[in-house]
């Protein structure tokens, strides 16, 4: 155990990383409770200090989280098994939560893996077009997406627009996974679908349920999580199931 006899009342052993925890991690009184008072078991600030731990770390690994699944593409050089159509409504119900977290100010741990994972979804719906040999098409996507995302973020859109939005998350997340799934049945395989990806963004938005109850109190953006949750979880079931299918090994079977 640390010996904190030397230490005044008003000062803890944890006092140079104060700025960093206080500003990422729990408010002062938060701090306070836990490095001042040692009271560990603090529910309330328990809940805000795993909150935002959580935030933080679905952030971070959102960097990554589609990642192995762009890399797949480029290495195959082939977008065979993921469908368009499902990337375009995903990119709609990531665009929303973003938009709608910006103008409501929440906080960046709330919501700031919508930032990158709509980045990498872009790249992934630029990717299909170009190895489906449709680059212009791919291209004249990227212009109309990031003009319409300038005009979503600007004063011009009213927010009754940007909650609409949000709140057609639920459906476009719905249709999206269903056409995935659809897809990945009809194939007999998920084809060049990663598995990585998919269990990264299945176990991020189990965990954003609780961080958006947690940090925004925002019912509608819990409920769209509760329903991506379970969206990704079929997906994620499907990979299980097609583990030890793919492409060629249909093929194969086909010639036989």
């Amino acid at each position: 155990m640390v010996d904190t006899s030397d230490y005044p009342r008003g000062s803890s052993i944890m006092d140079p990383l104060k700025g960093i925890l206080v500003a990422y991690f729990m408010p002062e009184s938060c701090y306070d409770t836990f490095f001042l008072d040692f009271d560990f078991l603090d529910v309330p600030c328990l809940k805000i200090a795993v909150s935002k731990a959580l935030g933080i770390g679905i952030i971070l690994g959102s960097v990554l989280v589609k990642l192995p699944q762009i890399i797949k593409l480029m290495g195959a050089k082939s977008a065979e098994g993921l469908s368009f159509n499902s990337v375009l409504l995903e990119l709609l119900a990531i665009t929303g939560t973003m938009v709608y977290s910006m103008s409501n100010k929440f906080p960046f741990s709330a919501w700031g893996e919508a930032l990158f994972l709509m980045l990498q979804t872009v790249t992934i719906g630029f990717l299909i077009h170009h190895y489906g040999r449709r680059t212009s098409i791919g291209l004249f996507f990227l212009v109309i997406y990031f003009s319409l995302l300038g005009v979503l973020l600007s004063p011009v859109t009213p927010m009754s627009v940007v909650t609409t939005m949000q709140a057609s998350n639920m459906p476009a997340i719905i249709i999206g996974r269903l056409i995935q799934a659809a897809t990945n049945f009809r194939n007999g395989h998920t084809g060049q679908l990663s598995a990585i990806s998919v269990f990264l963004l299945f176990a991020g938005s189990l965990a954003r349920i609780f961080t958006s109850l947690q940090e925004t109190g925002d019912s509608l953006m819990a409920l769209t999580y509760v329903i991506s949750s379970t969206c990704n979880g079929i997906i994620a079931l499907q990979v299980l199931y097609y583990w030890n299918s793919s492409p060629e090994h249909k093929k194969k079977k086909k010639s036989e």
